[in-house]
């Protein structure tokens, strides 16, 4: 059948399912605007076409297992289908439609009453659910069929019941990367239809209906039996919003299982891989959605675990992809056989059960050996690769979400968000196989943790090392770690090896000191273009590991993390304490008897830089010192700044100055290079060093010239 129907006439009959082999909903607000859009602007006397609607029969011994959905097929002739295409779009017509039966029970005249009592023109709401929603089976009305749905195992099948069509009792219901979309559309709707509704009534409502069951007109395709579904799958779900590369391999996994032949993965046995396969993409996208506010990206994810479980490579492009679906997870490598040579009596008994197993007997060091016929890729391969998939997948989603998890140490916690803080480059499947090798302990893994720190501050936040800098390396070391052909031990020392090039050892000494040629050509560029260490990309994490020193020292945390880095217009976090457009006379006189050239170098030195607790307006910065110390209230006696007396214990510390000028933005720059110094395990030559890399050198140098001409 190959033709153009409307929805009305698609769910006369018909029970759809969405077969395991399919990704779930993956449409988001742009797609549901566009939807939106269509139907508002679509006139009710044209059709608009939809799309296609690829469908597959489902086989008896299949729908036959379908407990709620048996009797219709059997007492009332339905036809159950799998959807193979098609499914994001008439997913989003049942959400709608749905969206659309509650605007109806939300009215105030429907209030208390029964289905069959509301109506939508001429259909009543219990006409509306059966024939499109859910259909309960009488007498007893215990079993409800939902003529719309996902296989029972997916984590979407009890959340499109019980958190879309509102079934009650629903108990636990796992939430995943894709419940949060269905969860999405159906807000958008409501939200839509409510706002549609106040403006143009129920009878404008009327008319959406009508046009989305009878106007939007799909082209309906079944795929034969003898057509390969799973490619069919592929081919077709390149079209619209494209598919995740996880989305393809879970499809090509379980395609793979189609096609051992029975002596190799008997039926019991495919099965079950089938199953963990589900399984595995089940807690998959149940990590990644987990954190609603920050669902994690599919394929970082699969790229991360190539990484930890494959050979590295350094091409360029979709190489992991290409990898997984074009060398490695192939028909063509069930396809191709091996020779497989078996000795035990046990093995050579089930070798046996089969009498027509392509197999030959070979004397071998005085025993019989078996040789048999096996596929190049083995079932046990499919196997270990989902199970470790499944297995990375919450080490994968606790390296992201650190704080307050209770599946890490305080101590992991603490080093693991540090390293999101910082930027934690390519060092994400390093963490990961560090939890998940069980042979490492949790004071190992803060050791390594500790270890990635120090190497990301040092090499690429002071030293500027490209953020490609020994990459390949480290991502073939999270190979090793998982095989246990490295240790953490190995890993640290090769970090620790790597940032030689950043310290000297002078001649004639046996301390060796941190060499900060490369981060102060780096700032010196900075203040050529205005900003000094205001602009280096170091700052906030270092300011903010500063301030949280002073939190264990003292209690009392004063500044979130979040809330520091969030770039709000007209406002700063970090300020100038000696301003940049200085106008109080106070200001001039505090740096009087410097060139104006030098004056930015005051301005723009990181002892200038204060973390603050609150942000504030940009223009409050050219205050002078003293009212900085204190709150400053308008005239109509409301705060609008915090005064760095009852600030931040950076700020706190800074109030405790009398006055600020040239000498006490060089002590506050030697504080927070000493503090440098200790928490990233480095040391400065001496306080000359600590100056030039200041940029206030000028002041040594004046002061010896003075004490030069009083000499």
């Amino acid at each position: 059948m190959n033709e153009l129907e409307p929805l009305k006439s698609i769910f006369k009959d018909r029970i759809f399912k969405i077969p395991d082999y399919q990704r779930g909903y993956a449409w988001t607000t742009r797609q549901l605007r566009d939807f939106w859009e269509d139907l508002v602007n679509l006139p009710t006397d044209r059709f608009h076409y939809t799309g296609l609607l690829s469908l597959k029969k489902v086989d008896k011994n299949i729908w036959n297992n379908w407990n709620d959905e048996r009797w219709l097929i059997e007492d009332r002739g339905f036809k159950p289908f799998h959807i193979v295409d098609g499914q994001q779009r008439l997913t989003t017509f049942v959400i709608f439609i749905q969206a659309i039966s509650e605007q109806l029970k939300a009215i105030p005249e429907n209030k208390d009453k029964k289905d069959e009592e509301i109506y939508l023109g001429s259909f009543s709401l219990k006409a509306i659910k059966e024939e499109y929603l859910v259909v309960e089976k009488p007498p007893q009305f215990i079993i409800k069929t939902y003529k719309f749905g996902y296989e029972v195992d997916n984590p979407s099948f009890k959340f499109l019941r019980h958190k879309i069509f509102l079934e009650p009792d629903s108990g636990t219901i796992q939430e995943t990367f894709y419940t949060l979309n269905l969860e999405n559309a159906k807000r958008f709707f409501k939200e839509n239809l409510q706002n549609y509704f106040d403006k143009y009534g129920l009878s404008e409502i009327e008319a959406l209906f009508k046009k989305v069951t009878q106007n939007m007109m799909f082209n309906v395709y079944e795929i034969s039996d003898d057509f390969d579904v799973f490619v069919a799958f592929e081919t077709m779900n390149n079209r619209g919003k494209k598919l995740s590369n996880l989305e393809l391999l879970k499809n090509r996994l379980i395609y793979l299982t189609t096609l051992y032949d029975e002596k190799e993965l008997k039926n019991d046995e495919r099965i079950s891989l089938r199953e963990k396969i589900n399984d595995a993409w089940k807690e998959v996208y149940y990590q990644l959605g987990r954190n609603k506010k920050n669902p994690l990206n599919d394929d970082d994810f699969l790229v991360a675990h190539w990484i930890m479980y494959f050979q590295y490579t350094r091409e360029k492009g979709d190489d992991y992809i290409r990898f997984l679906l074009e060398q490695k997870f192939t028909p063509q490598n069930i396809y191709a056989k091996t020779e497989v040579r078996l000795s035990s009596i046990q093995e050579f008994e089930e070798v046996r059960e089969d009498e027509d197993t392509d197999q030959e007997e070979v004397e071998a060091n005085g025993e019989e050996e078996i040789i048999v016929m096996r596929s190049q890729l083995s079932p046990k391969e499919i196997e270990d690769y989902v199970n470790s998939l499944k297995s990375a997948a919450v080490h994968w989603y606790n390296t992201h979400n650190p704080v307050n998890n209770l599946d890490l140490t305080a101590q992991e916690s603490l080093w693991i968000d540090r390293l999101n803080r910082i930027g934690i480059i390519y060092f994400r499947p390093l963490v990961t196989v560090a939890f998940l090798n069980k042979d490492i302990n949790s004071d190992k893994r803060v050791e390594l943790l500790k270890a990635i720190e120090r190497f990301i501050f040092i090499t690429f936040r002071l030293s500027r090392a490209f953020s490609t800098y020994r990459n390949s390396e480290f991502y073939r070391a999270a190979r090793q770690l998982r095989n246990g052909e490295l240790t953490i031990n190995s890993i640290i020392q090769r970090l620790n090896d790597r940032m030689n090039y950043c310290f000297y050892t002078p001649e004639n000494s046996e301390e060796t000191y941190f060499d900060y040629t490369y981060f102060q050509k780096f700032i010196d560029k900075k203040f050529k273009s205005g900003g000094g260490f205001y602009y280096w990309n170091g700052l906030r994490y270092f300011l903010y590991e500063y301030e949280m020193e002073k939190v264990r020292q003292r209690g009392s945390q004063k500044i979130d993390w979040k809330l520091f880095v969030k770039s709000e217009k007209d406002k700063v976090s970090v300020e100038h304490i000696y301003p940049q457009t200085p106008t109080h006379k106070i200001w001039k006189d505090s740096f009087k008897g410097y060139k104006k050239s030098q004056l930015p170098f005051f301005q723009g030195s990181l002892g200038n830089l204060l973390p603050l607790s609150q942000s504030i307006n940009s223009s409050l910065q050219n205050d002078c010192f003293e009212d900085k110390k204190s709150a400053k209230y308008n005239d109509k006696k409301e705060k609008i700044r915090q005064g760095y007396s009852d600030g931040s214990h950076s700020e706190i510390e800074v109030s405790g100055y009398d006055v600020w000028n040239s000498d006490t933005i060089l002590d506050r720059g030697n504080k927070l290079l000493e503090f440098m110094e200790q928490r990233w395990d480095l040391k400065f030559e001496d306080d000359t060093a600590k100056a030039e890399l200041l940029f206030l050198d000028f002041m040594l140098e004046e002061e010896e010239e003075l004490r030069t001409t009083e000499e």
